[in-house]
């Protein structure tokens, strides 16, 4: 009877131990700790946070590497407004220099507009006169895109006939000229010689050249 009751109290903690073993066993595998509020709301919002305040830090340094990088290739150029009529400065003065067998007279563009702009091609050019608005036409030289750094100068040459006719020509009146992919003109006084040699009328007598044609360069 002795080692029956002891058998049976040893079974009687077998059974104990068996059972602990196996409540354990559920809050192990059963159960899953639920994450903390704490953790959940700033592991989300710093999720989030951190993706909105990366897109804006991200744009802002594409801002800022587009405005560095700009005007120092075309993509740059790209990036930059053109230039309008109402930022540049025009002037013009005769550059015809003796012995040439065309008049000369260069147009300057200075960039007062307070911030960087592009340029691009032909300005138009027209002529008043006393036989009514005579259009230049291009020269045909290649036109290279250039960034036009603020307070800085651009300038283009218009080729003319020399009037050596003796005869009284067709007197020019005034210059318009419009910048590049603009639609606002510019008038200023003519700085050439008075008056132009009279034609058959077939074709312009008068040649623009592109930005930077007339020698000066960028200045």
């Amino acid at each position: 009877m002795r080692a029956r009751k002891l058998t049976f109290a040893a079974l009687a903690v077998v059974a104990g131990l068996s059972l602990t073993a196996c409540q354990d066993g559920e809050d192990d595998l059963g159960q899953t700790a639920p994450p903390s509020s704490a953790s959940s709301a700033s592991g989300g919002s710093g999720s989030g946070g951190a993706d909105q305040d990366g897109g804006k830090d991200s744009a802002g340094k594409g801002s800022g590497g587009q405005g560095t990088a700009a005007g120092t290739g075309s993509d740059g150029n790209s990036r930059i407004g053109k230039c309008r009529t109402d930022d540049l400065d025009i002037t013009a003065t005769d550059s015809t220099i003796d012995g040439d067998t065309e008049g000369t007279v260069a147009v300057e563009f200075k960039n007062g507009g307070g911030r960087d702009c592009v340029l691009s091609g032909y300005a138009g050019v027209d002529l008043k006169t006393s036989a009514g608005s005579l259009s230049a036409e291009r020269t045909g030289e290649k036109a290279t895109p250039m960034t036009l750094k603020d307070g800085k100068s651009v300038y283009f040459g218009i080729n003319y006939p020399i009037n050596k006719s003796g005869g009284s020509g067709v007197r020019i009146t005034a210059l318009v000229v419009t910048p590049p992919d603009e639609t606002k003109s510019f008038s200023l006084e003519w700085p050439g010689a008075a008056t132009l040699p009279v034609t058959d009328g077939s074709g312009s007598q008068v040649k623009v050249g592109p930005m930077g044609s007339a020698g000066q360069g960028e200045g």
